[in-house]
């Protein structure tokens, strides 16, 4: 039986999110409940939003192979994750509005677990081959090789050529965000500065580590000099600053 190596890191990702989310919602004076609830509904609507998406882009495949729908949910592309982060982002900004949670008290709480959950979605993609990096000569001593039709069927990943491990450089980046946030969650003196520091230390790793990323299918623009993701990243980074600054100011 095959073991689908993203789809597990990334669920063991969100699980220990979940769990995580519950201590930090009690550092930042956010109810637990609340937070726990917002966050599964979230997930479910991101999960959906990906699997549909996926599901239309493949759906000749599919017609062919109708088992594979049972499983196309565990593919990593940066089109299916901002699919699914718009969807999860408008679920989370409509339960906190139902039920009057703090915006920036809620986000400072969510700001690590989600950190932490990104770093285990990068390992998992490390594993499949997904989001693979640029060809890294034989000469780097931490290269990897695929090797495994699968990884080249669903992601593209080309097979026995020794790449960067960007996914492994991007987990590594979540994982010193998330702790550095945990550490800083109970010290803050002004609600919402975690988020900000979430958003600009996320969109630098990704605008960093799409340096080494292969280009292919990321949207390049300006002849190539920033992709999709990269664009993205420099949005994330200049909302932070925004959020921080307007914190800064209002003191």
């Amino acid at each position: 039986m095959l073991i689908p190596s993203y789809g597990v890191m990334a669920a063991a990702g969100a699980l220990l999110a979940l769990v995580t989310a519950q201590c930090t919602a009690r550092a930042a004076g956010v109810s637990a409940a609340h937070v726990w609830n917002l966050c599964v509904v979230s997930l479910c609507a991101a999960i959906a939003a990906e699997r549909l998406l996926l599901v239309a882009a493949n759906w000749s495949a599919l017609r062919r192979h109708p088992a594979w729908a049972l499983a196309v949910a565990v593919v990593h592309h940066p089109l299916l994750a901002g699919a699914g982060a718009a969807a999860g982002l408008g679920v989370a900004g409509w339960y906190a509005r139902r039920y009057s949670m703090p915006l920036r008290t809620t986000a400072d709480a969510l700001a690590a677990p989600l950190a932490l959950g990104l770093a285990f979605e990068q390992m998992g993609a490390l594993l499949a081959g997904s989001g693979f990096g640029l060809a890294a000569g034989p000469r780097l001593p931490w290269a990897v090789t695929y090797r495994d039709p699968q990884a080249a069927l669903w992601s593209g990943t080309p097979l026995g050529i020794p790449l960067h491990p960007v996914q492994a450089y991007a987990g590594l980046a979540y994982f010193l965000l998330a702790a550095s946030l945990f550490v800083w969650l109970p010290r803050q003196r002004r609600k919402g500065d975690v988020a900000g520091l979430f958003l600009m230390g996320a969109g630098a790793a990704i605008y960093l580590t799409e340096i080494w990323r292969d280009p292919e299918g990321r949207g390049l623009v300006l002849h190539g000099a920033l992709d999709g993701p990269q664009i993205a990243a420099v949005g994330m980074v200049l909302v932070g600053a925004a959020v921080l600054w307007e914190r800064k100011a209002a003191e």
